[in-house]
């Protein structure tokens, strides 16, 4: 079988999208200094999928690792529970905000360079936390770091469709794959790590990761140059006054990513508690929480082969979103006996369509800012709907008693994205145009 994530496969594979790419800027020897040789596609392949890799890295741990460290961190800082909800929502909106603003000051100040900055400030954030042990200097340093990963969750899309656009499904895939293979492990050693040498190094240790992240990202704009300074090539006459807050197709995208982050930001949150209501151990409740972030690198390993193989991006699309509403529903009315399997197909699910809304961010639109700008329009609608997770499922849980009212409309929602993703996944570009 072939390796699905070897250079060669993953130019084959899209050769047939890299007629979609008529704005990459292109440098010419005028353009660089005589000493100075541009380097190869095949340099700038892997310098670009190690940067992205080690940015990865940095997306996700901060999150996880306080989720499952909450009760000590409470402890540590006589916090109410109500301080803890918020601590776990608060990186929706700040996601939405960094969504928000990321391309234009992308734009402005070129991708390399914002991200360049957005990876200080979240090392900055994480070093915070560890370094002021009080309510407000973990509040102070959670807005900083997921300020800056709502950056790079924006940018990241054009970033990959600029530099590598024959590779957008092999480098999207192993950039989804690393965050949560580092989640997964972050989530299983920092509650044994803070034992061993407490809490605040427990959180603050992985603040080295996004110094590495740092040191990459200004090799690579040193060596490849700042996107900001690069020719900008004409966008194909029709594709450049497209409005992505008045285009049904973002509107999807957003509805369908925005979904699948309520439902793993909820999960994520409250998944061991629920099963603990459902009559399982605390143990095998957290071990239900461990399935369910390590199904992630199963499933964009198998979409992005299957990608990579011709498989139809639609048909992926709604089985995904099905295995989302299977897993709802065997969490909510089916055998405890099959937990391990409920908790795995939403694992699944979840990874799924953040890895293929990722891609789509960069294979419907023409140019890299209408990637931007898709990419930041649909997260911070995406993200505002993701916020309403873990705030609304707490609040109802606490007003009911009990589990059964969220976990329905959840499964409600889950079924409506059903019918996004089938919508979402069609072969159009960002403009209604067929491919």
């Amino acid at each position: 079988m072939t390796c699905p994530f070897s250079y060669s496969n993953s130019r084959a594979a899209m050769s047939t999208s890299s007629d979609l790419q008529p704005d990459l800027p292109s440098q010419s020897h005028s353009d660089t200094p005589s000493s100075f040789e541009l380097p190869s596609s095949r340099f700038t392949f892997w310098l670009i999928l190690c940067a992205m890799i080690l940015l990865a890295t940095n997306m996700r741990a901060p999150i996880v690792a306080l989720g499952s460290i909450a009760p000590v961190v409470q402890d540590a800082l006589n916090i109410s529970e109500t301080q803890i909800g918020w601590l776990g929502a608060v990186p929706m909106l700040t996601f939405a905000v960094g969504a928000l603003i990321a391309p234009s000051i992308g734009k402005r100040f070129g991708l390399e360079n914002t991200l360049i900055a957005m990876i200080a400030l979240l090392t900055t954030g994480m070093i915070i936390r560890t370094v002021i042990p009080t309510w407000s200097g973990f509040l102070i340093g959670t807005l900083l770091l997921t300020l800056a990963i709502g950056f790079a969750n924006t940018l990241a899309a054009p970033v990959i469709k600029q530099r590598t656009p024959k590779h957008i499904p092999l480098i999207t895939g192993l950039f989804s794959l690393t965050m949560t293979v580092t989640a997964g492990i972050v989530a299983g050693v920092v509650l044994p790590l803070s034992e061993q040498v407490g809490w605040q190094w427990a959180l603050g240790g992985w603040s080295l990761l996004g110094i590495f992240a740092i040191i990459i990202w200004i090799f690579l704009r040193l060596r490849l140059g700042s996107s900001s300074h690069q020719a900008i090539v004409p966008p194909i006459s029709g594709t450049s006054e497209i409005s992505m807050w008045r285009t049904p197709f973002a509107w999807q995208i957003a509805v369908f990513m925005g979904l699948q982050s309520l439902l793993f930001y909820t999960v994520a949150s409250f998944l061991p508690s629920i099963w603990v209501s459902k009559g399982l151990s605390a143990v095998q409740a957290g071990q239900m929480g461990s399935v369910f972030q390590f199904m992630a690198p199963v499933s964009i390993l198998s979409l992005t082969w299957l990608i990579n193989r011709g498989r139809p991006i639609q048909a992926l699309a709604v089985f995904a979103a099905v295995l989302n509403v299977i897993g709802v529903l065997g969490i909510s009315y089916l055998s405890t006996d099959l937990a391990w399997l409920w908790s795995g197909l939403m694992g699944i699910g979840c990874s799924a369509i953040f890895t293929l809304s990722m891609m789509l961010f960069s294979l419907r639109t023409y140019t890299t800012n209408q990637s931007s700008e898709l990419s930041g329009m649909s997260q911070f609608v995406g993200y505002l709907i993701a916020f309403f997770g873990p705030l609304g499922t707490g609040w109802l849980h606490e007003a009911t008693g009990s589990w059964d009212l969220p976990l329905f409309i959840m499964l409600i929602l889950m079924v409506i994205n059903v019918v996004i993703a089938w919508m979402v996944s069609r072969p159009v570009m960002v403009d209604g145009k067929k491919l």
